[in-house]
C-alpha cells in the first residue's frame, strides 16, 4: 500500500483561557464582586502579505518528524510567544487524507505573550479576545471551533482525548461498528481470522479514491459485507487515535478509532432483533455479553461521547 505522511496535515489549536476562569471557589469570588466570568481565546495576528494585520487562532503545518501534539507546542510558541498543553482534540476537519485539520483546546504553562516589537514572519502579536470586542479576523470559520472550545468547557460531553504516538503506515480507520438493540443487547462488527480484531479499512487506496474523504472508507467497507439499502449507516465520531511521525513516509501516517452505528432501514427487517445479514464471510458478528463493556460502549452511542470528524467536501 502507498504510504500517505502527515507533511499536508493542518493542525489547527484554539486556547481558552484558565487564568480568567480559576476554580470554583475563584469564579463565585469574583460574582459577589460584580465582575465578570468570561472564556477568552488566544488569537494571533497574522504578517503574510495577503492576510496581512488580520487575526486568527494560532495554526500552521505540520513538521517532518514531529508528532501531531508536537507541531501543535511549536505553533502556539511561534505564533504567541507561550507555552502550552493540550487538554483534548476538539474535533477533526478533513477533505481526504493529504488534508486533515486537528482543533485542540489547550491551557497556557508558561511564555509570555508576544508584542508588536517581537513580530517576526509569523505573526505581529499576540492577545486573548472576549469574542466579543471587534476583532477583523483572517476567516470566520474559527467561529464554530471557538464555540466548540466553549461548549466543552463548559459541559465536556466526551472524555479527554489525545493521540496515542504509534506508528501507522497510512491514513486509516479502526472501526468499531456497533448494532444496538432497543433492549441493550449490542453486537459489534469484526474481521474473521486466527485473531479477529475491529475492522481497518485504509483511505486513498486505491489511488482513485485519494480526493476522496476519509469517512468514505468507512462506507467501502460496510459495502464489502452488507446490502447498503438495507441499513442505516452513521459515523458518530472518533474514540481515539494514533500516529508516531518520527520516520517519514513509513510511520507516519493516521488511525483513526472510529464509531459507526449500523440500523435496519425497515422495522420488518429489525423484527428479529438480529444484526444486519453479512454477505461477505471475512466478516462477523459478535454479541457483546460484557455487562461493563456493553454499559460503555452503549453510553457512548447514547450520548455520541466521541470527538467529531467533519467531511468538508
Amino acid at each position: 500500500m502507498t504510504s500517505f505522511p502527515v507533511l499536508n496535515t493542518r493542525s489547527k489549536m484554539n486556547l481558552l483561557a484558565e487564568k480568567l476562569m480559576g476554580s470554583a471557589e475563584d469564579q463565585v469570588d469574583k460574582i459577589l464582586k460584580g465582575e465578570a466570568i468570561q472564556n477568552e481565546v488566544l488569537m494571533m495576528q497574522e504578517a503574510k502579505r495577503d492576510c496581512y494585520k488580520t487575526w486568527y487562532l494560532p495554526a500552521g503545518r505540520m513538521e517532518e518528524n514531529e508528532t501531531i501534539v508536537e507541531g501543535m507546542r511549536r505553533e502556539v510558541k511561534e505564533e504567541t510567544g507561550l507555552e502550552c498543553d493540550p487538554v483534548t482534540l476538539l474535533l477533526v476537519e478533513e477533505s481526504g487524507p493529504s488534508w486533515i485539520r486537528f482543533t485542540f483546546l489547550a491551557e497556557v504553562t508558561g511564555g509570555s505573550i508576544k508584542t508588536t516589537a517581537e513580530a517576526d514572519s509569523e505573526s505581529l502579536q499576540a492577545q486573548w479576545w472576549d469574542r466579543v470586542s471587534p476583532l477583523p479576523l483572517r476567516a470566520k470559520d474559527i467561529l464554530p471551533l471557538i464555540e466548540a472550545g466553549v461548549k466543552y468547557k463548559e459541559s465536556p460531553w466526551f472524555p479527554h482525548t489525545l493521540p496515542v504516538e504509534l506508528p501507522c503506515p497510512v491514513i486509516c480507520q479502526r472501526v468499531m461498528v456497533a448494532y444496538a438493540e432497543s433492549n441493550n443487547d449490542l453486537w459489534l462488527m469484526l474481521a474473521a481470522g486466527e485473531r479477529e480484531h475491529l475492522p481497518v479499512t485504509a483511505s486513498g487506496t486505491p489511488p482513485s479514491e485519494r480526493s476522496h474523504t476519509v469517512e468514505e472508507a468507512v462506507y467501502r467497507l460496510v459495502k464489502e459485507c452488507m446490502q447498503l439499502s438495507q441499513v442505516k449507516i452513521k459515523t458518530l465520531g472518533i474514540l481515539g487515535l494514533q500516529h508516531h511521525g518520527k520516520n517519514p513516509g513509513n510511520t507516519d501516517g493516521i488511525c483513526f478509532n472510529t464509531l459507526l452505528s449500523i440500523e435496519h432501514n425497515s422495522t420488518s427487517d429489525a423484527g428479529d432483533g438480529l444484526p444486519p445479514v453479512l454477505n461477505n464471510d471475512k466478516f462477523r458478528w459478535w454479541k457483546v455479553d460484557n455487562d461493563s463493556l456493553k454499559d460503555k460502549i452503549l453510553q457512548r452511542l447514547a450520548s455520541l461521547s466521541v470527538v467529531p470528524i467533519h467531511a468538508l467536501f
